[in-house]
């Protein structure tokens, strides 16, 4: 009897973008691209944190890059990805939100979300796609969705509805370029504690609700995002598209 092998984890000559990745989910990201092998492009709007993170994980023995990018510029992404490209994984954990009553939403407002949660995102794994369509070269292209992709939240209408529409996406792009090998996937994380999210965190009421709805006791750390992202990212999950994973601690359990 021949065993079965394990696929490989590792991503070893791969070449990765994290859009979002100079702090938070997308800084843990990057960080366990790099430690599975990959040399890692991190981009963010923030040249300065930029530059910083990727000195420390050069420092530290990892393969990086640093670029300046704003997904709500979309002419300007595209043109950096295609300049740079192309990459073998994308991480796009670019994310924004601004929390009201529905009845209170302002288009500027929607506007701004709209263009970094929706039309950033559809357009930055657009630009990813087009180059590996052009190398006719596989890939994994990830996007850093939200528990809120598949559940309702008061006061989230806006940031709700972003987040589906990149549920909705991923499954038609998934579709559309499964027969190059391009997979594309979402990640789907309850409240993880990072700087942005300190805000909730410090709201004594707002913590009661979010535990009574994580099943497992705890709100997420930036760790519990770094596994999943490696296993989409590798030959592991080589049969995984047009579908997420729920990092949510059993939040949509119920």
């Amino acid at each position: 009897m021949t065993l079965p092998q394990t696929p490989s984890f590792r991503l070893d000559g791969k070449r990765a973008l994290v859009v979002g990745g100079s702090s938070g989910i997308g800084l843990g990201c990057a960080v366990a691209l790099a430690d599975a092998g990959a040399e890692v492009t991190v981009a963010a709007r923030n040249a300065a944190r930029v530059s910083q993170v990727v000195a420390e994980m050069t420092d530290a023995g990892m393969l990086a890059r640093a670029m300046v990018m704003d997904v709500a510029d979309v002419a300007a992404t595209e043109a950096a990805v295609l300049a740079e490209g192309p990459f073998d994984v994308l991480v796009n954990a670019a994310g924004f939100a601004i929390h009201a009553p529905a009845v209170e939403t302002k288009e500027a407002d929607f506007d701004v979300v709209s263009d970094i949660n929706f039309k950033g995102a559809y357009f930055l794994t657009r630009a990813v796609a087009k180059g590996l369509i052009a190398a006719s070269k596989p890939g994994s292209l990830i996007n850093i969705s939200s528990q809120m992709a598949h559940v309702g939240g008061n006061d989230r209408a806006v940031y709700c509805a972003t987040k589906f529409a990149v549920e909705g996406f991923t499954k038609a792009m998934a579709i559309e370029w499964g027969k190059q090998g391009i997979r594309v996937n979402t990640i789907c994380p309850t409240f993880i504690r990072t700087p942005l999210t300190e805000v909730t965190f410090s709201d004594p009421d707002k913590v009661t609700w979010l535990l009574s709805k994580i099943k497992l006791g705890r709100a997420g750390e930036v760790s519990d995002i770094m596994g999943p992202v490696v296993y989409l990212a590798s030959d592991a999950a080589a049969m995984m598209t047009g579908t997420h994973m729920l990092i949510d601690g059993g939040w949509t359990a119920d």
